[in-house]
């Protein structure tokens, strides 16, 4: 299949281009490169021995979408571009719903043009909020907490009205978090600024870039006090965009997707998976909570692998391993 990528160059667009290519679809990547690096194509060129083709440019500008969806020629567009800084969102709405849900407007519009009918867009478990059960499933109630998570929620809603009155195939995978890197060490997470997630983070006091990791809260009601999240490995996340691309071949309407393990680790226990891939002591500060977070959240990903035919692979030691990996090799990110 035909198959353009918005956003293409960042963390979870690189890997899954690596995912698609090995899978012979052909692929047009678009990315402003606002929070991504041109060499990002360049490895996944010199991974997959592709012929990636590449555009710079923004979601936003009407006559540059049309432009590529026009000459492309899309069979479906992967929806990643965006962006996705919880507390940047709560300071910045205005950006926010402007990239995200402009965006995706526009990402729709010019699919209208071409007759492109499918889509498979990068949602977010945060648009659950405060959990009524554990773990979620796609019918738990939804009610996000930050902008970045109403965001996400307005655009699954108006990707569902537009398939729902067009005809066409909309796949809304939440994930929960992302986490890992390829095991050529070559793409990998690279954050901007100080990391929003705990793993990098965790990376960059190991590499020696930051000096100890702050551990917000160790009194909460999980087995060791630390919160419980559902991490995934990068890899297992792109290859279930690959498999929504293949499920879309033959679904109408929209169809919503958890993408997780259903094994939620905790802020210590990823710690100590750490050290052990490192293979060195990660200090750490327990600092009091952070407002909003919660004690745990725990993905129900059965449907996925019911319907879709795709299930999580790798465990916490390859997550924490592939991240030392990259970290290691590439200390400045994609500026090495």
């Amino acid at each position: 299949m035909r198959v353009l990528v918005t956003g293409g160059a960042g963390y979870i667009g690189s890997h899954t281009l690596v995912e698609l290519l090995g899978q012979a679809h052909d692929v047009l990547v678009l990315d402003n490169l606002e929070n991504s690096s041109p060499v990002v194509i360049d490895r996944v060129n010199a991974l997959t021995n592709g012929n990636l083709e590449f555009v710079e440019g923004d979601i936003r500008d009407d006559a540059a979408l049309d432009t590529v969806m026009d000459s492309f020629r899309p069979d479906a567009v992967i929806h990643f571009a965006g962006l996705k800084a919880v507390g940047d969102s709560m300071e910045q709405p205005l950006s926010y719903y402007d990239t995200n849900v402009r965006g995706t407007i526009g990402v729709l519009r010019a699919m209208d043009k071409v007759g492109c009918t499918r889509i498979i867009f990068s949602s977010s478990a945060t648009v659950y909020g405060e959990p009524v059960y554990l773990p979620y499933d796609e019918a738990h109630p939804t009610n996000p907490t930050s902008v970045y998570g109403r965001t996400k929620l307005v655009s699954e809603h108006i990707i569902s009205d537009w398939a729902n009155a067009s005809g066409g195939t909309g796949i809304l995978l939440r994930y929960f978090n992302p986490v890992g890197a390829h095991a050529s060490a070559t793409l990998g997470e690279h954050p901007d600024g100080v990391p929003n997630n705990l793993m990098p983070f965790i990376a960059q006091v190991a590499v020696g870039k930051r000096k100890a990791l702050s551990i917000f809260g160790d009194d909460y009601e999980t087995p060791d006090g630390t919160g419980q999240r559902d991490y995934i490995h990068v890899v297992d996340l792109a290859r279930a965009h690959v498999a929504a691309v293949n499920f879309a071949q033959g679904a109408k309407g929209a169809k919503t997707f958890n993408i997780g393990t259903g094994q939620p680790y905790s802020v210590r226990e990823m710690v100590a998976a750490f050290e052990t891939a490192c293979g060195k002591d990660i200090p750490v500060v327990v600092a009091p909570r952070r407002a909003g977070d919660i004690a745990a959240m725990q993905a129900d990903a059965s449907l996925a692998k019911a319907e879709m035919g795709w299930a999580a692979e790798h465990d916490l030691n390859d997550m924490a391993a592939s991240t030392w990996a990259w970290q290691s090799a590439n200390p400045n990110g994609y500026e090495d």
